[in-house]
């Protein structure tokens, strides 16, 4: 799907504005700029008519909404929409049985009894919106609305993938995708692993992994892995960590082997070096895991 789109569904609103967007249907737009169209703006529920002509800085809830969509079902990777301003625009919202309120408001309920108030946040469960084909997610609300899956991809319980993140499938996730944070074919993600997004502690550096990577439990990452690299269990990679690389016998900065392919990184157990070499062993995902999702 290309720009510039049209999309048309149904949006949720109260007497301070939008609080959500569920679309249905997606064409060609002939709008020459972007745009919304409510058929009421008294009503909670009513018909919407989004166009996005250009994608440029985020304005409205709808084309927020919209872009997050788009994400989610697989027409646009992590970091190919322009989402700038999106905390902004987005209102603070609670996701309840009872459908979206906004959170200044839900003392206001608080004293139903059968109120259940599943999330405060400005991003709903993706699986509440959109479902992609052929993804397995052990627990839904770890997985944010405009998190890309590709087909294939097994989340686990404590696995999370943030907005504008995701995965090129099949993947293992049982770690953290942070924001901006995209994982190639055939990687797994260790349990309680984490990625530095641009979100996080990693601004405008985009972090990325590559394809067949084996990423340990609890390691982390804060420079780009290239295909076929290993970090060991327990290792955190930050840019500025010194790494002895052992087949040459000289140190250098992580960031300075950030997006190469076929490294090895984990700790020596008896001095503490951080320490690189070749990584000789291919890391292979269970097929069966991933083929019947």
């Amino acid at each position: 799907m290309k720009l510039p789109i049209e999309a048309h569904g149904t949006a949720t609103q109260d007497e301070h504005g939008l609080l959500s967007v569920r679309y249905e249907n997606f064409l060609t737009s002939k709008s020459q700029k972007n745009n919304f169209e409510l058929e009421s703006t008294e009503a909670k529920s009513t018909k919407i008519v989004t166009h996005l002509f250009e994608d440029g800085p985020i304005e409205d809830v709808p084309t927020a909404w919209l872009k997050l969509y788009l994400i989610s079902m697989r027409h646009f990777k992590p970091n190919e929409l322009n989402l700038e301003n999106i905390f902004s625009v987005l209102p603070n919202i609670a996701w309840t049985n009872i459908g979206p309120v906004r959170a200044d408001a839900i003392n206001n309920l608080i004293t139903e009894e059968n109120l259940k108030i599943f999330a405060i946040d400005k991003f709903p469960p993706m699986t509440d919106f959109v479902v992609p084909e052929g993804v397995r997610i052990a627990d839904s609300s770890r997985v944010r609305l405009g998190a890309y899956l590709g087909k294939g991809t097994t989340v686990m319980h404590e696995g999370f993938v943030n907005y504008n993140a995701g995965t090129e499938g099949p993947n293992m996730i049982e770690g953290r995708i942070s924001a901006g944070v995209f994982v190639g074919k055939d990687s797994d993600l260790g349990g309680g692993s984490s990625t530095m997004g641009t979100l996080s502690g990693g601004n405008k550096e985009v972090i990325s992994v590559g394809e067949r990577c084996l990423l340990g439990a609890n390691a982390g990452i804060g420079i780009s892995l290239g295909d076929d690299c290993t970090v060991e269990a327990g290792l955190y990679l930050t840019g500025g960590t010194k790494v002895t690389l052992l087949n040459e016998n000289k140190v250098v900065k992580a960031l300075e082997l950030s997006g190469k392919d076929g490294i090895l990184y984990f700790r020596d157990s008896l001095s503490g070096k951080v320490c690189a070499r070749p990584n000789k062993s291919e890391f292979k995902l269970n097929k069966v895991l991933h083929d019947n999702n």
